[in-house]
């Protein structure tokens, strides 16, 4: 018997608020601060669905975290920092994750590299990955490994379902994807990711192949389909190499992204059935940016808005390839069914319809629709570019303001644009035609973390204090080890002897004064030495190598094999004496080492028994070399002995844009007489080569000898004496 009606319902009544506080315990959220490794495992250990494990503030150093739990879709498990931002992971540190619905937050890797071949990663191992599991506010900032060629993934996505968002990825100058997801039998094929909302900010170019922003699975697996989806993020600079984004593998989409200043272009390499939308990409005019490159089967890429791109060939504003007749996975699957429609394309420098056509690739594209785009050059003649058979594709509804466009069917006349409320270019007219009128594109401040700055802390050359350097024998060696990354340092008025090689660690600038001279002499093999983050500027000086030993390859300025996007800038510098022994060079790059550019501007360099430029060492063959960007400008370089400029890229790789020469208003008397092979220049692999203006006395030819790709060679306005003047197998400009 239960008694009364009374005692029954106070029974029911501690009944239900009793299973009301066994609910709310299960529902708890449990919150454990952590401050060594060894208590992150225990706190591990004990966590639930719901719970967060949160790492203390501060600099956790070599730890390699596993973090391997199983939350529930409402209630994941997370690991977090105390304070966003507040944790920062150094040394030889990475991330791996096992399981089901986990979060990870807020972390900051920097000051280090990972011991393994990826930073953050979606699995344990081969049989443990992350599902259903989301990394949210992590920055990755510079976290490579010092050896470029030493090749790893800084985010490495496996498993399905899973998010990497509002993040931050900047500097990565070793090789390897900033982002891959990859994809096998084992790992997943049909993984429906998500990339939304990230930041990838600089990428300065790798100087080889591997230098993708973002990858979506191999050749190998490209004929299976990922539906991956990239949407919102920001592509700012990211100069990696020529494909910022590798579509390899099918059904994914890109939407709504931006490219600003980012040389390359994203590129449908292999897979089919690809969406590219409402992506803006932006180049300012700056060299070498691009926008979307088709290749494969039943792609579709629309209402998409470019403007101020100047990439031409596979980095031009449109490209559309050329096909391998049945083609293996690894090469270039013919264009069949594309659908290019309703894109806005305002002062591109080329849109390249029938790109890459040779011997191998001789597949026309087939069966394709370029419809209603719209084309506006304000300032330019017409930029599309037709080459081969293009009968294959149905040109309609396009509108080109250029008089004389080449693209068939065009409706061409004038179209005006103007800036609109979001920044884009607004035809007036044109109905029909080009992206929608209301295309917008998300902001800056809207990817990314909000705590962690987006331009970067690391010091300029000229960006800090002006520190006077007396003419004293070691005084310039002391000043530069004191030197803060960014101080310039002004030498007083006369000789400055240096007995032990200068080390370049970070940004420096060296001037003379400016009345009278400042004069280096140095009693080692080498002046500078350019480690890993630096850079050197010299200006209104004279250096002698007259006391050097006899070492073999002397050289003024030497970048080491970590020395990374360094910039050397030589303004009115004047060299002498470099004889000591028969290779003494002005400046060598060692094998590793890739400057992003070299400026010699006003310099006069004499007897010289090496060369003024040796960036020659990568000899393996592998697409690598050792500049980016050379400039040589108002100079005098007279009696040396090897080539003046020695310049080499091997290898048949067509992903990089470099190296690139310009050579203007410059004299070259007795130069490039060593060995069998006299040689004013000797230009192997370089892209693009502009010789202007140059006059060339009792010294070898210019060699240019082409390796790969298109490149370009420029030269015009030269005055020689010998004949010929330039040996080349490309027809010169």
């Amino acid at each position: 018997m239960w008694g009364s009606a009374e005692t029954v319902r106070r029974v029911g009544v501690l009944a239900v608020l009793a299973l009301l506080a066994v609910a709310s315990t299960a529902e708890a959220r449990e919150d454990r601060l952590v401050r060594t490794p060894a208590e992150y495992e225990r706190a591990l250990d004990h966590s639930r669905p719901g719970d967060r494990v949160v790492l203390a503030d501060g600099e956790w150093r070599d730890f390699q975290i596993l973090f391997n739990a199983e939350g529930e879709a409402e209630r994941p498990i997370t690991l977090t920092a105390q304070t966003p931002g507040g944790v920062i992971l150094t040394g030889q540190s990475n991330l791996r994750m096992a399981g089901r619905h986990l979060v990870v937050s807020n972390l900051v890797f920097r000051d280090g590299w990972s011991p393994t071949g990826e930073v953050v990663s979606f699995r344990q191992n081969r049989q443990n990955r992350a599902v259903h599991s989301r990394v949210t506010g992590v920055v990755i900032d510079g976290f490579s490994k010092p050896d470029r060629a030493e090749s790893d993934n800084w985010v490495a996505m496996y498993g399905y379902g899973n998010r990497f968002d509002h993040s931050h990825l900047v500097g990565k100058t070793n090789a390897g994807t900033t982002l891959v997801v990859v994809r096998d039998e084992e790992q997943g094929l049909e993984n429906r990711h998500l990339i939304d909302h990230n930041w990838f900010g600089p990428r300065p170019p790798l100087g080889s192949n591997g230098g993708e922003t973002i990858r979506i699975g191999t050749s190998h697996d490209s004929e299976s389909s990922s539906f991956t989806t990239v949407t919102a993020n920001w592509f700012e600079r990211t100069n990696g190499e020529v494909e910022i984004i590798s579509n390899k593998s099918g059904e994914n989409t890109y939407r709504g992204n931006v490219f600003f200043e980012a040389e390359g272009a994203l590129t449908l390499r292999h897979g089919d059935g690809a969406v590219v939308e409402d992506n803006v990409f932006i180049g300012n005019g700056r060299p070498n940016t691009g926008g979307i490159r088709v290749i494969n089967r039943n792609n579709t890429v629309r209402n998409n808005y470019m403007e101020g791109l100047r990439g031409e060939g596979f980095a031009s504003a449109l490209t559309v390839l050329y096909g391998v007749p049945n083609s293996p996975l690894n090469r270039y699957v013919q264009v069949q069914n594309a659908v290019v429609e309703n894109n806005t394309l305002v002062d591109v420098a080329e849109i390249a319809l029938g790109e890459g056509m040779d011997a191998e690739r001789s597949a026309p594209p087939i069966d394709s629709r370029f419809a209603r785009n719209l084309i506006v050059n304000r300032d330019r003649g017409d930029p599309v570019r037709m080459m081969g058979d293009l009968s294959g594709i149905l040109f309609e509804g396009n509108i080109v303001s250029p008089p004389g466009s080449v693209l068939p069917n065009a409706e061409i006349r004038a179209v005006s644009v103007s800036r609109g409320r979001g920044g884009l270019m607004i035809p007036e007219g044109a109905d029909g035609a080009g992206a929608r009128r209301d295309l917008a594109f998300v902001a800056r401040n809207a990817v990314g973390v909000s705590w962690y700055p987006k331009d970067g802390d690391r010091a300029a050359l000229d960006s800090g204090r002006t520190i006077a350097v007396p003419a004293e024998e070691d005084a310039l060696t002391e000043a530069a080890r004191i030197a803060e990354p960014g101080d310039r340092l002004v030498l007083a008025v006369g000789h400055h002897v240096v007995n032990a090689v200068v080390s370049v660690e970070g940004p420096l600038t060296i001037e003379g004064p400016s009345d009278g001279e400042a004069r280096i002499l140095f009693a080692r093999p080498t002046l500078f030495e350019i480690g890993r983050h630096g850079s050197l500027k010299l200006s209104n000086l004279s250096i002698s190598g007259a006391e050097a030993p006899d070492a073999a390859g002397n050289a003024v300025v030497r970048a080491q094999a970590d020395a990374f996007g360094y910039r050397l800038e030589l303004t009115d510098v004047r060299v002498s004496g470099l004889t000591v022994n028969r290779a003494f060079d002005l400046i060598a790059a060692e094998p590793g080492s890739l400057a992003s550019r070299i400026v010699l501007n006003a310099v006069t360099a004499e007897d010289v028994s090496g060369s003024v430029l040796r960036a020659s060492a990568e000899t393996r063959d592998l697409g690598t070399y050792n500049a980016e960007v050379v400039e040589v400008l108002h100079s005098t370089f007279r009696r040396v002995a090897s080539a003046a400029i020695d310049l080499y890229r091997g290898g048949t790789d067509e992903s990089t844009f470099g190296p690139r020469l310009i050579v203007r208003d410059s004299v070259f008397e007795a130069v490039g007489h060593a060995g069998a092979t006299p040689a004013a220049f000797r230009l192997v692999g370089v892209q693009r080569a502009e010789i202007e203006r140059n006059r060339f006395t009792a010294s070898g030819p210019v060699r240019f000898e082409r390796r790969v790709g298109a490149p370009v060679l420029i030269w015009r306005d030269n005055q020689a004496d010998v004949d010929p003047p330039l040996v080349s197998n490309l027809e010169a400009q």
